[in-house]
């Protein structure tokens, strides 16, 4: 591991930390506007839309600069994006126009998100042997939940009581904003900036990939050649299948967890996104752990999926808060360990078969693909009235079920071709591709 590398960590990190206490405080400004319930997800979701409409076109452009810059430029997308938030009141707009407008700013920064994303994991296989993928993955994503950890609780914070009173007690502050959720949105603010100058600090790695095509049709062309690729090697697929299937559980756990804080053990916000603080610290355990998984043993994690999804179905019969705090520890812990492993296997094969930034956004057009449709899910039953603990129970349920499926998957394509664990650490870039 080499300096560069913690830089980026550290980048990612702050950029992380802001993009989840802005979605806090955005959910908050939903609330102090009268907002329905449902709006929270669907905020959500337009911020995961922008992955997927823009999947054919990030990976070209990670792969056109070095991409320290392309993290910086991104960053710096997010933080307009956030000072739109901030002024959603200056703007003489009615309450539902407002609503909207936080819907845009929060958009903004999901475009932001979708084009740092390849950059970010690009650059670690830029930086690091293949060897070394597992563990800088369990790096990478354990310092990536510990910040979804400490900008869910910033964000918490920020919106609690006595810190905006605290806040607000100073003149600058009360000069500049009206309530509770903009004095948190102009402090996440200043993280954007941090990150940004963290970005700044990234060195180049001097990798050189050949030139992009800029033509959009023919980038869509190309791009749904890289999506077949990736889903025709026999442990692409796999890996690929169970990524996608954690990242959409995890989106739509976020607002699980929040919405089952409120109705089952009567939290506040501030207090809820505690709870998805805890989930995630279990996680950022998990993936430490996974670190010691070698690459070869990953596809041997999949049953932990399954058991993750049947842990899940004891959320509603948990009342006190020991019982609540290790239940979520658990869920986050064993979501942590089997993903790891996956995330890093996904990432060597999309490196040996395409490319740093197009294996990266044919992966996030899935996962943010399958966020969309589990979100939209979960929002519909919101809106039909579903008790949070019966949507809980079909939620495990369902993870349970499309685990198994994923490991009869896997043990097929093991028995049509025994040598399949052979490809798993071989040496290669962009072997699809030529």
């Amino acid at each position: 591991m080499n300096k560069g590398f913690f830089m980026v960590m550290a980048a990612q990190a702050l950029s992380s930390i802001a993009d989840n206490a802005l979605l806090i405080a955005a959910i908050g400004l939903i609330a102090d506007l009268s907002g329905p319930d449902w709006m929270a997800p669907m905020m959500k979701w337009w911020f995961a839309l922008a992955y997927v409409v823009l999947a054919a076109f990030v990976g070209a452009f990670a792969d056109s600069f070095p991409k320290g810059r392309v993290m910086f430029a991104t960053n710096a997308l997010k933080t307009c994006g956030c000072v739109l938030m901030f002024s959603y009141g200056a703007f003489g707009l009615s309450y539902n126009h407002q609503l909207v407008l936080i819907f845009v700013a929060y958009s903004i920064v999901g475009v932001g998100a979708a084009a740092y994303s390849p950059a970010k994991y690009g650059i670690v296989t830029e930086m690091l042997p293949p060897e070394l993928l597992v563990k800088g993955n369990s790096w990478i994503e354990g310092l990536t939940v510990l910040s979804v950890i400490v900008g869910t609780v910033l964000g918490g914070l920020l919106i609690s009581p006595a810190v905006s009173t605290w806040l607000m007690s100073f003149a600058w502050m009360d000069a500049l904003v009206n309530n509770t959720a903009q004095s948190a949105i102009l402090v996440i603010g200043t993280v954007y900036v941090l990150a940004a100058i963290c970005n700044l600090l990234i060195p180049d790695t001097h990798a050189f990939y050949p030139r992009q095509q800029t033509h959009p049709a023919a980038l869509i062309r190309n791009f749904a050649s890289y999506v077949r690729v990736l889903w025709s090697d026999k442990i692409g697929q796999i890996s690929l299948a169970v990524t996608t299937l954690f990242w959409g559980a995890g989106a739509t756990l976020q607002f699980v967890v929040i919405e089952w804080g409120a109705q089952h053990l009567g939290y506040r916000l501030d207090q809820a996104s505690v709870l998805m603080g805890v989930a995630a610290f279990g996680t950022v355990i998990g993936a430490v752990l996974a670190g010691r998984v070698p690459l070869r043993r990953a596809l041997a994690v999949l049953p932990v999926g399954v058991i993750m999804g049947l842990v899940v179905l004891l959320m509603p019969v948990v009342y006190t808060p020991w019982t609540v705090y290790c239940l979520l520890l658990l869920i986050g812990g064993l979501s942590g360990f089997f993903v790891v492993p996956m995330n890093a296997l996904l990432q060597h094969r999309g490196h040996v078969l395409l490319s740093a930034g197009h294996s990266i956004a044919v992966q996030n057009f899935n996962e943010q693909l399958n966020i969309l449709l589990m979100l939209a899910m979960y929002s519909l039953l919101l809106w039909l009235g579903l008790p949070i603990n019966a949507i809980i129970a079909l939620f495990g349920i369902l993870v349970a079920c499309l685990m198994l499926v994923f490991i009869q998957w896997n043990r097929m394509n093991h028995r049509a071709n025994p040598e399949l664990e052979h490809l798993i650490g071989q040496a290669g870039h962009g072997t699809a591709l030529h």
